[in-house]
């Protein structure tokens, strides 16, 4: 078997293309390192997929490939990433890298024999909806970057009904764990309190998170690709909604520090709060594994073997 895995030096590409390869299936990644955060990082991510014989890289913008390798699956984890940024003149780079690269795929593979395109959407095209969020109420995202990741998302499934590409979207909700990117809360936080620095709170902290543990998300990828759903949608929550608030008590208490807070104006495009309802993914025979707590503990001992 043979995946082609984009963005796959990035934080959850580069678990999915080593969990593909412990599996003996080879694996093409594409990756064109963007300098959203230092490539360093991304560089760091590779390393244990580099020493093995059944992994190629190759470091391209997909859209300027006009050819792709011939795979049975495809992971396609590549977007530009982040709500806040995604406001005014840097959406032409949402749009570009989230649906236009996603339209390039599926047209490129729609008369291919593929088992599976695997795509990874988010839990930012619900918007403020009513919790838990299910995958049939009424899509409102509440940023650009939302708007995009749902554009995409239909892109999969209108291939999917017109051509009969095997698709299925996996909405993320909030993914935490080793490799997380550096502009991330749990990333952000971690480091503040490590270096007594200041952690800066958008609102007042009582605003909610479903946070999901990078192996479930792993997981839930595997299972998707492997299953023989196609045409749908799941959300990928981790069960577990807490506050900012006891998020960054849950961190004090793990790296036995105090952290210094100070909350100012909430951003537009923040949600209130998410809460998956997670029961459709069951029919794919998965469920989180880690909770906040283990997971936090992987995350500090991970990040504190950075440097």
């Amino acid at each position: 078997m043979k995946a082609l895995v984009t963005g796959c030096a990035g934080f959850i590409g580069s678990h999915i293309t080593e969990s593909l390869l412990e599996k003996g299936i080879e694996v093409v990644g594409i990756d064109c390192f963007t300098d959203y955060y230092p490539r360093r990082y991304k560089e760091n991510n590779l390393k244990n997929a580099q020493k093995n014989k059944n992994f190629t890289l190759f470091e391209e913008d997909i859209l300027s490939l006009e050819e792709f390798p011939e795979v049975d699956y495809i992971f396609h984890q590549a977007a530009q990433a982040g709500v806040r940024k995604s406001w005014g003149s840097d959406f032409s780079q949402y749009t570009s890298d989230n649906i236009l690269v996603t339209q390039k795929l599926l047209e490129y593979y729609k008369n291919k024999s593929i088992k599976k395109f695997v795509y990874a959407s988010s839990s930012s095209v619900y918007g403020d909806a009513g919790l838990p969020m299910k995958e049939d109420l009424l899509l409102k995202p509440v940023s650009p970057y939302g708007v995009t990741k749902l554009a995409a998302e239909n892109l999969c499934y209108l291939y999917y009904k017109n051509y009969g590409i095997p698709t299925v979207s996996l909405r993320y909700f909030t993914v935490y764990g080793p490799r997380q990117r550096p502009e991330m809360a749990i990333h952000l936080f971690v480091k503040a309190i490590l270096g007594n620095e200041l952690i800066t709170v958008y609102g007042d902290g009582k605003q909610t998170r479903d946070f999901t543990y990078v192996s479930d998300i792993v997981d839930a990828n595997l299972k998707a690709a492997f299953g023989d759903v196609e045409g749908e949608v799941f959300n990928v929550g981790g069960g577990t909604k807490i506050s900012v608030n006891e998020l960054i008590r849950i961190l004090e208490e793990n790296i036995g520090m105090t952290a210094n807070v100070e909350y100012i104006e909430k951003q537009k495009g923040d949600v209130n709060d998410t809460l998956a309802d997670s029961n459709k993914i069951r029919i794919l025979g998965w469920e989180p594994s880690v909770k906040i707590h283990e997971g936090i503990g992987n995350f500090v001992k991970w990040y504190k073997g950075l440097g």
